[in-house]
């Protein structure tokens, strides 16, 4: 099972992903990302993977994409959060050169957030 639902407030449009996040469903994930990239108003977008209960290799892959073009993500749970720190401190690393930057993937403009 896979399903994205889309939530606008005033200030932000989030994209709740929930389900398995493999195969066919990372394509999916990526062109609803850029489908709600558009017409924004001055929205922030953030993807909720939260409810991601199934991630493949290529689903990281397809996340370390996303972060590359600047998506802001929000989770819960230590697989999902685990997940995020480290895709960050590899967009870090891929940023730096491949140079040793310790922490600082915590501070990357990726925001792993915990969800309110």
């Amino acid at each position: 099972m896979f399903k994205i639902s889309v939530a606008d407030t005033p200030s932000t449009r989030t994209l709740v992903v929930e389900g398995t996040l493999i195969g066919p469903w990372i394509a999916e994930l990526g062109t609803t990302w850029r489908n709600a990239s558009r017409n924004l108003d001055k929205r922030k977008l953030v993807i909720d993977l939260t409810n991601v209960t199934v991630i493949s290799h290529e689903g990281e892959d397809a996340i370390f994409d996303l972060m590359k073009k600047g998506a802001n993500f929000s989770c819960g749970g230590v697989l999902m959060k685990h997940v995020l720190k480290e895709l960050a401190r590899k967009k870090t690393k891929e940023s730096h050169g491949g140079e040793h930057v310790g922490d600082k993937a915590q501070h990357e403009p990726c925001a792993i957030r915990e969800p309110r």
